[in-house]
């Protein structure tokens, strides 16, 4: 076999044109991967040992960093007892439904002992996002984020940041909370409530024994630094703010706004927001809390506790500070339940709206659907005792259908048109019995269940409502969206009406998330253009209301060209 050599010019014009291809980047990114070790390991906070499920023995689990249009192939090895899964949260997924990863939604879960590869490309996303497992409450250890840097050579819409700095925020658990959710299903009752919050899987100095725990930010003066926040807590919305320090929120759910200040945020469970931090100009003799705690509208107990991290300036060359106690400040956050300021802070998220960066809202709709999210009840087993309201138990649905998770993958069932005994394809796309949704609830309060889902054909337009209800206390519930970003164009508070409402949504430059809060009492609207074939989990993010029923699933037909259908599942699909 001859060996192809390049004479010198020819050499040096190929290994011009090959430092130009990873100079800008070509067009499809590249190629990057990544191995997922899931084991077991100890790890101790607040003075409490435990064995946690993780990723490669990290807590939290490692950073992925990507490119706009990078592919992603990641292996996920299960070393663990437990069935497992792993959904990149907010990936679009494009034709690439096998990868979205909700256990029994778009795959049978990862067994003991087998593995998977995750396939897909981001494409179109910029920002922050993240990975967490999906299935049951496991995702209260196994996560991480996923930092989608601009193609090369294209530059951020604000300027270039010195630094970057993930911080999530999570929830821990003294006890294992498989068990904790295991035992509320059980019972019927409401689960017992985390132990502490954490700022990257640390719960600082206001937590009992935890002070060597405290995640610290050491910053220069006169910088700019770009911190990516995103909340991976169970089931706690969470107020954040910086003592004496202002931020710029500049992007949410991988996709630019419009900049604006603010001293805090609200950042619920399912959502990123990226924010500038601009230094003080010279060193402040001073340290800074950064602090988080939860906005609760619901009536149901809460982890009511703080979690604190440290703003620490360098000190100056030579000084004395280092060695001296400084005087340490402490953000103010909102009220618990300051329902005023999270409709104020959401008010203001807009999207950039320019030539780059459009928002290409549907500005026609093909279907209308009017969905219910609340809670509700279920009878109690025979013999049994249930700690639910009268004696029931806690439930939770969308149009009063408590979704009831197959066995086999809804995925799989769509995609090989075996569906009969799986699902069926009538969801309600409005309540059946309508009632006063915010007003005196009705006398029965209890659900109906089924694994039903809508099914729609490739790109219909579609607006769809979301009403909270005051059935055992209103409540407001983040909602999250597989598969697709959507456009937010109203909201309000009471019932929503479709007379003198639509007048008041904004079609030229609403925010695009994957998850919204929809407002305690209130209703939120949104678009979106169902362009991606496949199955659509569609679920509150508090973790509680999912396991209570609180979900559904969209189908999207394939279209007609190729480049509009599903691609054929991986042969290392995992089988259930």
């Amino acid at each position: 076999m001859g060996v192809f050599l390049l004479s010198p010019p020819a050499f040096l014009v190929f290994f011009s044109f090959f430092t130009f291809c990873l100079l800008v980047d070509p067009v499809f990114g590249i190629t990057r991967h990544y191995k997922f070790d899931v084991k077991l390991h100890n790890v101790t906070r607040l003075c409490h040992t435990r064995s946690i499920i993780s990723v490669n023995g990290q807590f939290p689990g490692p950073r992925i960093v990507a490119r706009e249009g990078d592919q992603l192939l990641i292996k996920v090895v299960n070393h663990v007892p437990n069935n497992v899964s792993i959904h990149w949260h907010g990936i679009r997924q494009l034709r690439s439904g096998w990868a979205d990863g909700p256990a029994y939604v778009t795959q049978c879960p990862i067994q003991t002992g087998q593995s998977y590869v995750y396939n897909f490309t981001i494409i179109g996303q910029r920002g922050t996002l993240f990975w967490h497992a999906h299935i049951s409450w496991l995702r209260a250890t196994l996560y991480g984020p996923i930092i989608i840097l601009p193609k090369r050579g294209i530059p951020y819409p604000f300027p270039k940041p010195y630094k970057e700095v993930p911080i999530v925020f999570g929830e821990w658990f003294n006890a294992d909370p498989e068990a904790v959710i295991s035992q509320a299903l059980q019972t019927g009752g409401g689960p017992n409530v985390s132990d502490a919050y954490t700022i990257n899987g640390l719960p600082g100095p206001l937590y009992n024994c935890s002070a060597k725990d405290t995640f610290k930010l050491k910053v220069k003066p006169g910088k700019t630094y770009l911190l990516r926040l995103v909340n991976v807590a169970l089931n706690d919305e969470l107020f954040f703010s910086i003592a004496n320090h202002t931020l710029t929120v500049v992007d949410v759910d991988a996709v630019y706004v419009k900049p604006f200040k603010t001293e805090t945020l609200l950042i619920t469970p399912g959502q990123t927001t990226n924010v500038i931090l601009k230094t003080k100009p010279s060193y402040p003799n001073a340290t800074f809390f950064m602090t988080a705690r939860p906005y609760v509208t619901g009536q149901g107990t809460f982890d009511n506790s703080t979690v604190a991290g440290i703003l620490e300036y360098e000190s100056p060359p030579n000084s004395l500070h280092s060695s001296i106690m400084l005087p340490l400040f402490k953000p103010i956050l909102p009220a618990l339940n300051d329902t005023s300021f999270a409709t104020k802070f959401g008010n203001k998220l807009r999207s950039l709206a320019s030539a780059q960066y459009p928002a290409s809202v549907p500005q026609k709709v093909d279907k209308h659907f009017f969905f219910t999210v609340g809670l509700g009840t279920s009878p109690c087993q025979h013999n049994q005792t249930c700690q639910g309201p009268n004696g029931t138990k806690f439930a939770a649905s969308v149009n009063n259908v408590s979704f009831a998770m197959p066995t086999t993958s809804l995925l799989q069932a769509h995609f090989f048109g075996q569906s009969n005994g799986v699902y069926t394809p009538d969801f309600p796309s409005a309540p059946i019995t309508p009632f006063n949704y915010t007003g005196s609830p009705p006398n029965n309060t209890m659900v109906s269940n089924g694994t039903k889902v809508v099914v729609l054909p490739f790109n219909t337009s579609v607006e769809l409502v979301m009403q909270d209800t005051s059935i055992l206390g209103a409540e407001s519930h983040p909602l999250h969206l597989h598969g697709f970003n959507f456009f937010i164009i109203g909201q309000g508070f009471g019932n929503f009406d479709p007379n003198k409402d639509p007048a008041k949504f904004n079609l030229i430059d609403p925010v695009e998330r994957n998850t919204v809060g929809v407002p305690s009492g209130g209703w939120v609207a949104i678009r979106f253009l169902a362009d991606n074939p496949g199955v659509w989990f569609m679920h509150c993010h508090l973790e509680v209301h999912t396991s209570w029923g609180l979900k559904m699933a969209w189908i999207v037909l394939d279209g007609e060209l190729p480049t509009q259908k599903l691609l054929p599942p991986p042969t290392d699909l995992p089988k259930c």
